[in-house]
């Protein structure tokens, strides 16, 4: 039986970069797909960034891929206007997915591409873990007579389960970012984590980091290191900080996840770049990357999944280079060698 798949693809350049993940997923499997709009093209159809229907499809799926949301048709600052962003708020918050996967590693095919020297990024490959559900982004929020509040609210239980994400998945240490000295929210995630550090993963190192610090370390020393877990907020820009280390955010993919056995979802780390929409330029490896962790830890193809990144390594070592990576590659031509080394 084929696996179904429900494709979000989006807005902005979304479609384009979704045909070449489609094109390379049919090379390599038997796959059912079911489309539907979602962010800014769902505002537009339906007044909402993300529908009912939407949404049980995903429950229903086997996993879920998505490509980019928004762009400035639908910026505002009407508290009360759809915004596509609340699409990806209320899928996670919809489908359960608690924990953000972020894989980091620059190829040495690209290296020359990073803002750092080769030497402070060489032998990089760390995992941001971050915690999806909670904190500021879902607490109590309001404006009213010139003042404005944001609630950031953490359970234990929330805190324990991001955290046996992040232990589970380390080799050798885990780094909890939090802001201890001076957040009541971080104290407990500091607290909680310490305590099942100490009752499950002994065997794992564990340090504590204030965020602060854990920005300017990931610029300074990114091999130190392993994996990173942390709250919303902080996960949210230290992940795309991260993500400047390969040269491009157009190369970083991303899962989100949820109970074992319930579908992930599956989408690049990068935005719409409406800028680019349906000029032909838009770099499609984060997605196809993207593809590559849902047959990994969203239908548990591994071989499939390695097939995919090691197509994408091939092409870079080739030199293939699209308009991000100081190239000329176009989306077409970059998919067509990628799926040519399948």
């Amino acid at each position: 039986m084929s696996a179904r798949i429900v494709t979000l693809p989006g807005d902005g350049i979304g479609p384009e970069i979704m045909a070449v993940a489609v094109a390379a997923l049919d090379r390599l499997g038997d796959f059912s797909y079911e489309e539907h709009v979602f962010g800014g093209a769902a505002i537009d159809a339906h007044g909402t960034a993300l529908t009912e229907e939407t949404l049980e499809a995903c429950r229903g799926a086997d996993a879920v891929l998505l490509a980019a949301v928004g762009g400035p048709k639908w910026d505002t600052t009407d508290p009360d206007a759809p915004r596509p962003e609340q699409g990806l708020l209320g899928l996670r918050k919809g489908m359960g997915l608690y924990a953000n996967l972020r894989p980091v590693r620059p190829l040495p095919a690209l290296y020359d591409a990073s803002p750092l020297r080769e030497e402070r990024i060489r032998d990089t490959n760390l995992l941001v873990v971050r915690e999806l559900t909670g904190g500021i982004y879902f607490g109590d929020r309001a404006r009213r007579d010139g003042r404005a509040h944001d609630t950031c609210e953490y359970s234990t239980a929330e805190i324990e389960r991001i955290a046996h994400v992040a232990f589970a998945a380390a080799e050798s240490k885990v780094t909890s970012v939090d802001k201890a000295n001076v957040l009541e929210t971080s104290r407990l995630w500091r607290e909680t984590v310490s305590r099942l550090h100490s009752e499950h993963y002994p065997h794992v190192e564990l340090e504590h980091m204030l965020v602060d610090n854990a920005a300017m370390q990931l610029v300074a020393a990114p091999r130190h290191f392993d994996v990173i877990v942390t709250e919303n907020m902080f996960g949210d820009i230290l992940s795309d900080e991260a993500a400047m280390l390969t040269g491009s955010i157009g190369m970083l993919p991303s899962a989100s996840l949820g109970d074992p056995g319930a579908p992930g979802l599956f989408e690049p780390v990068h935005g719409s770049a409406p800028d680019i929409a349906g000029t032909g330029k838009a770099n499609p490896m984060a997605m196809l990357l993207s593809a590559a962790m849902m047959l990994r830890h969203g239908l548990g193809r591994q071989e499939e999944a390695a097939a995919l990144e090691s197509a994408v390594e091939r092409a870079l070592r080739d030199g293939l280079r699209t308009a991000d990576l100081g190239g000329d590659a176009s989306t077409e031509r970059a998919g067509r060698t990628i799926l040519d080394n399948l």
